[in-house]
This record gives structure tokens, sequence and C-alpha cells, in this order.
């Protein structure tokens, strides 16, 4: 039996010598290295090409090298009799805690602003927000969300959540799926960072928009599907939107003609508020490798039906 990993820059190296590292006795291979297909039992991948699972016949687990799992439905080929599995790592997370905050306290305190009237030799003192009066609302309030709200939390922001299910964190507000629009009426920063599923395509829109207070400051970190960016244009051209830091778009890298690049009210960075460290999240794949091959309960599944 044998661990495959695809990737699609084929960027291998570094994920072969963490998992020889985590376990020198799993047989790690590539496409270009696989000779019998039938010895494929599991693979691990970001991103794979579309159809690249159908020469495997016994693959039994999918795992996503990453805690985002929206590349493998994206995949019409995918098997729908095997485990899937994705990343759930501390080092992620606290990755994506620091990012959020960083652009929630540059936002308050008026750097984007500052840096655009540098551009323009402008010297103008503006009134900033102090921590503990901005109300942060996060849109996808489950791992990851809860991390980032417990640590925006700790710095002294008011903090909500939002998730199908209502969550019982210390100090922070949580919302279910019915009251939405309570939870949004209060966002003065919104922090997106829901799964990407067929239900939340789309869903930060004008309608959503129209919902949060006057002067709302949007933060998508979860995926560019999630985005209507037309709508994203309006909002900020209306004011009803102070402005926006988006991580994520529908194409990547961001095509050089879109609008985005010239707004000085977004922020864009290049996908980068949380990566997979080969080192860090091998040992939980080969941990499940083993759960595998003992039949045992595997960690950090995913549900085909719900999409995350």
């Amino acid at each position: 039996m044998a661990l495959l990993l695809i990737r699609n820059n084929k960027d291998y190296e570094a994920w072969i010598d963490a998992l020889h590292e985590a376990d020198p006795s799993l047989e790690v291979l590539t496409p270009e290295t696989v000779k019998d297909p039938n010895s494929v039992t599991m693979a691990v991948t970001w991103k794979a090409p579309n159809g690249s699972f159908e020469p495997y016949p016994n693959l039994k687990v999918i795992g996503s090298m990453g805690a985002g799992v929206d590349h493998l439905f994206n995949d019409p080929s995918l098997p729908k009799d095997v485990t899937l599995t994705r990343v759930v790592d501390e080092k992620l997370a606290s990755d994506m805690e620091e990012f959020v905050l960083t652009l929630c306290l540059s936002h308050i305190k008026n750097l984007p602003l500052y840096r655009n009237l540098q551009d323009q030799t402008q010297w103008k003192p503006t009134q900033y927000k102090r921590v503990p009066d901005v109300q942060v609302g996060i849109l996808g309030f489950g791992t990851l969300g809860q991390a980032v709200g417990q640590a925006l939390q700790q710095t002294g922001f008011q903090v909500s959540g939002w998730s199908h299910s209502r969550k019982e964190i210390e100090g922070i507000k949580s919302y279910t799926q019915d009251e939405l629009d309570d939870f949004l009426a209060q966002a003065e920063i919104l922090v997106c960072l829901l799964p990407l599923t067929e239900e939340t395509e789309g869903i930060l829109n004008a309608s959503l928009f129209s919902k949060l207070p006057k002067g709302a400051y949007l933060i998508n970190v979860a995926r560019g599907g999630h985005l209507v960016d037309a709508d994203l244009i309006e909002a900020l051209d209306k004011d009803h939107l102070s402005g926006a830091a988006l991580d994520v778009f529908h194409t990547e890298p961001l095509p050089e003609d879109h609008p985005f690049w010239n707004r000085k009210d977004i922020l864009i960075t290049p996908h980068v508020a949380s990566m997979s460290n080969a080192a860090s999240v091998a040992p939980q794949i080969a941990e499940n490798y083993r759960r595998m091959e003992k039949g045992e309960e595997l960690k950090n599944t995913v549900s085909q039906k719900k999409g995350y």
C-alpha cells in the first residue's frame, strides 16, 4: 500500500521529506513515480487537476493538505465511496489569528488611509477607533473561526460569531443560521471564514452588505467564491462599506485587468493568511494513514454531503 501526493504545482520535495520524517516506513509516491496504481490506497492533495484520482481504483482516503476542502469537491470525478479528511493544525490557526488581528488593527487605526495619503503627500490626522469599542463579527464560527474569535477577544475586541449551530464560547455571542440579520446588524468589521459550499457561494453580496452597519469593513480570508465582486464595488462606491481586505479571489493569481487592483479602498494580499507547512501537518497525515491501515476511525474527516 502507498500514499500518493498530488499538488497543482508539483512541489513535492518538502512533503516527501516531512512524511518520511513522520514515518520512515511510509511509501510516498507522486503521479510521476507510481508504478502500480492498484497499490495506492490514500491520496493527499492540494488543488489536484480534475480526474487525478481516476487511475487509482483502490483509494480509500483522500485528504486535503490544508484546512480548505472545496478544491476536492470541484472535481466532478471525485470518488463517492472514499473517506475525505482535512488538516487541523495549531500553526494554521495561529497564522490566521495573527493575520486577521493585524487587519482589524490596521483598519481601526487608519493605516490603509495613511498609506494612500502618503502617495498624495498629504498630512491629514484622522480620528481612530479603540479596540474595546469595535464589534467584530465572524461569519463561519467553526474550529478556525472560534480560534480567531478568541484571539480577537483576548486583544479586547467585542466579538460575535455566526454558524449553523450555537457555540458556547465564553464572552463571545454566538448566532445561529436563522439569526443572520441580527448578527450582521452589529458587525462593524465582518470576517468571512466560511467553508465554500453550494449554500455559501456568493453569500457576500449586495443583500448581505445592506444589512451591515454603514461604514462596515469586510475581511475575506475564506474563499473567493464567497464574494460577488461587482456587489462589493457597488457597496464601496455608495460608501456603505468603508473598505475591504481580500486575501482570496475567484481566479488566483488575480488577473491584471481586475478592477480590484485600482481600488484604494481594497487591500489585496495573495492568499497568504494561513499556509500549510509540510513539517507541521505531516504527522497527522501519517497518523491517518496508519489508522486507515488498521481500520480505525480517521481524524478530521469531512462530510461529502455537507461539503465541509
